[in-house]
């Protein structure tokens, strides 16, 4: 990946956060599945990003949340070397919050190529924040710089989670919630997969895990937080599926290990 896929993505991130931003006082929201929303806002956000995409790299492969989209080509999935590279998409990440007019939400573009997740970039049109990494380039927040706050200790530790909609209460990641809750020293839940990701990538938290989202949610936010250098894995402690990102990210591997430890129900 190179500056010019980078430029094309915060081209595409900038125009879907137009169409965020113009709908954010008048959107129409309707249910896809119960308690898990979909807005006119989401849609045509999702087609400015792909509109921009394609005119530039049309031979690409397209994955999204919207409009039935949501499944890479099976060379893709595979990581086959002359697979096309596919680029991953999270028109705005963060509905529910969106809907409600909180500020926590964000565009997400995240390009897979060559078996891995190769560049990321996460636009929060509200604190006007771009996070960008290329894949061995290192990871930038409005061209600074970004390091995880390296803390090792789980009781000084500020953590998120996400959770699915319509969770019960006796599902596991309730389990793991009061696990992680009794042992680190504050648990926030924040609505929106990729600034958490961000958020660890930046040091402004510690550590963030996530075992229901899906891969548009993770896509961009696994390149920003794998090079600003913090820990990143399934929860369990295995290799990351960048297709089925059930997993743990921290600041440290002293503290991923803690939290893989936690997260790990027997």
């Amino acid at each position: 990946m190179d500056q010019q896929h980078l430029d094309v993505a915060i081209t595409a991130a900038r125009a879907a956060a137009v169409e965020l931003m113009a709908r954010r006082e008048d959107r129409v929201v309707r249910e896809k599945a119960p308690k898990d929303l979909v807005t006119d806002a989401d849609l045509a956000a999702q087609q400015a990003i792909r509109s921009i995409l394609f005119n530039h790299f049309p031979d690409y492969a397209f994955v999204g949340e919207e409009e039935g989209e949501t499944e890479p080509p099976q060379a893709v999935r595979r990581g086959d070397k002359d697979a096309a590279p596919c680029w991953v998409v999270d028109p705005l990440d963060g509905t529910v919050n969106y809907v409600h007019r909180l500020q926590n939400f964000a565009v997400s573009i995240g390009l897979f190529a060559a078996g891995k997740m190769r560049l990321g970039v996460i636009f929060d049109p509200v604190y006007d924040e771009m996070f960008t990494a290329i894949d061995g380039g290192g990871a930038m927040v409005n061209g600074r710089s970004m390091r995880p706050s390296g803390c090792r200790q789980i009781d000084q530790a500020l953590f998120s989670c996400s959770f699915p909609a319509g969770i019960q209460g006796d599902a596991p990641e309730v389990q793991r919630f009061v696990r992680v809750l009794e042992q680190c020293r504050s648990l926030r839940r924040l609505g929106s997969c990729a600034l958490n990701m961000c958020y660890v990538a930046d040091g402004r938290l510690d550590g963030y895990w996530a075992t229901s989202v899906q891969p548009w949610d993770a896509a961009a936010g696994i390149v920003i937080a794998r090079e600003a250098g913090a820990t990143l894995s399934q929860y369990d402690g295995s290799p990351l599926d960048d297709w089925n990102p059930m997993f743990c990210l921290s600041a440290s591997e002293e503290l991923q290990n803690s939290m893989v430890g936690l997260l790990t129900l027997p």
